[in-house]
């Protein structure tokens, strides 16, 4: 009788055995299952069926990132281009979920619309920069720009900021402590042309030229307006600017596998080409 007793122990322990390994296997085939979001080396997976839509503005950004969307579709991401014609919608419009990453201001502008407006988009990558010129229809020799010549700059903080270190940077004014980005037109201690300073909205400063004596024009509304910044304008922004323009999504994307992707393809060799061939220095990679 002991030895039938034993004997079933052992094949009920054997039962046993082969039921929790039985519940262990499966346990790791529900885990893998439902793990769609990794990969099999444990990192997060691209999806390539969600479709990544960038807020650019019309210009360099959305030649930009035509290009970079093409290069994308090569590689399985879907990417839409909506272009803008203005500074502020792009970022109302990420807050708002209504685009996934947009392309297109420098950091300094970022940093203000959030702190203004309380958005909550970061920049997760440089793009490329666009050195904001001096343009004059009228003066090619700053020296022979007279008194009270009209003088149009960006009306928004940091392109307002941005302009007015140019014309600092020019020898046309000097501002309190040396300028930074945050500069005001408060902040101007000399002026010895008195230069009447005329705020604009950034878009329309290239298409006045004629109306204005002196004018601060970002790179890309003067590409647009046919000026080239290397052979047109009086004064460029020198290529130790700050203001390199960056690629922005929401905080709680950021680590979004997908639109890091996506940056990967903006930042790699051959949009580093494409943007060279295409400007001939007039806009630099900033990756």
């Amino acid at each position: 009788f002991g030895v039938v007793l034993r004997e079933r122990r052992r094949f009920l322990m054997k039962k046993l055995v082969l039921f929790l390994a039985a519940i262990a296997t499966l346990a790791l085939l529900l885990a893998g299952c439902g793990s769609d979001t990794k990969s099999d080396n444990g990192a997060a997976k691209i999806d390539p069926n969600k479709e990544i839509t960038v807020g650019v503005t019309a210009g360099p950004h959305a030649q930009v990132m035509d290009f970079v969307a093409k290069e994308a579709a090569k590689q399985g991401l879907k990417v839409k281009v909506v272009e803008f014609n203005d500074y502020i919608q792009p970022n109302i419009a990420l807050e708002q979920k209504e685009l996934t990453a947009n392309s297109y201001q420098h950091q300094p502008f970022l940093d203000n619309m959030v702190k203004e407006r309380g958005l909550h988009l970061t920049s997760i990558g440089k793009t490329i920069l666009l050195p904001m010129g001096l343009y004059s229809n009228k003066y090619k020799d700053l020296t022979k720009v007279p008194e009270g010549a009209s003088v149009a700059i960006p009306n928004d903080p940091t392109n307002g900021g941005r302009a007015l270190l140019l014309l600092q940077q020019a020898g046309l004014l000097k501002l309190k402590d040396g300028g930074s980005p945050k500069s005001t037109v408060n902040d101007i201690v000399d002026n010895p042309k008195k230069l009447q300073i005329k705020e604009l909205e950034a878009a329309q400063i290239a298409r006045s030229l004629n109306d204005v004596d002196i004018a601060c024009v970002n790179t890309n509304y003067a590409l647009a307006s046919g000026l080239n910044p290397l052979k047109d304008a009086v004064v460029v922004e020198s290529k130790d600017s700050p203001y390199a323009n960056v690629f922005v999504v929401r905080d709680a994307d950021k680590d979004d596998p997908t639109i890091k992707k996506l940056l990967s393809i903006y930042q790699s060799p051959e949009t580093k080409k494409f943007i060279e061939d295409t400007f001939k220095g007039s806009i630099i990679p900033a990756f």
